[in-house]
């Protein structure tokens, strides 16, 4: 049974990590899907907790799989876990790094580079989505998420605590307001 959760957790993080085009908020929507409507590994809150946890710690936002695979199978489920994340990324990193450093400046690798901005920017805005769904779609969760990917859009350098501060800010104002749930 351990076996095939970390089979199924190696063949379920190993796509992402090839589709983490934009770093790891691009991959949430799927990974969302994947781990909570497909596989039942956490609930819908429980991937939200992990998200924010992942969130707020120091380091690479892609930790997020490492606890889903640390909630799935252990120690272990979280080892597989970032190997599939890792692996075929920095492998075809690698390997498209070797060609890309000897055409650099060639018509097709610029219309490449330029086409992949489009590709990113949606895979973000559908992991933005994904978290407006999993909050119940309420108003104040949706205007905190807007603002925090407007706010990231315009300054890419605001700090996430920050953030996270005027987001539990507005969450308490609405409480203190009866506007909406603690």
């Amino acid at each position: 049974m351990r076996d095939d959760h970390l089979l199924s957790l190696f063949v379920v993080m190993a796509p992402l990590s090839l589709a983490s085009i934009g770093g790891a908020t691009s991959i949430y929507a799927p990974m969302q899907h994947d781990v909570v409507d497909v596989h039942g590994w956490v609930t819908a809150r429980e991937f939200l907790d992990l998200l924010a946890i992942s969130r707020f710690i120091p380091g690479p936002s892609s930790i997020l799989g490492a606890f889903v695979g640390m909630k799935v199978a252990g120690l272990a489920g979280a080892l597989v876990a970032m190997v599939a994340l890792y692996l075929p990324s920095s492998a075809l990193c690698y390997a498209v790094g070797a060609v890309w450093s000897r055409h650099r400046g060639k018509p097709w690798v610029m219309a490449i580079e330029q086409g992949l901005g489009p590709v990113a920017a949606g895979l973000i805005m559908a992991g933005v989505l994904s978290l407006f769904q999993l909050t119940g779609g309420d108003p104040l969760s949706a205007a905190v998420i807007l603002g925090v990917a407007g706010a990231l859009t315009w300054r890419r350098s605001l700090h996430p605590f920050a953030l996270l501060a005027l987001g539990a800010l507005a969450f308490e104002a609405a409480w203190l307001l009866g506007v909406g749930a603690h």
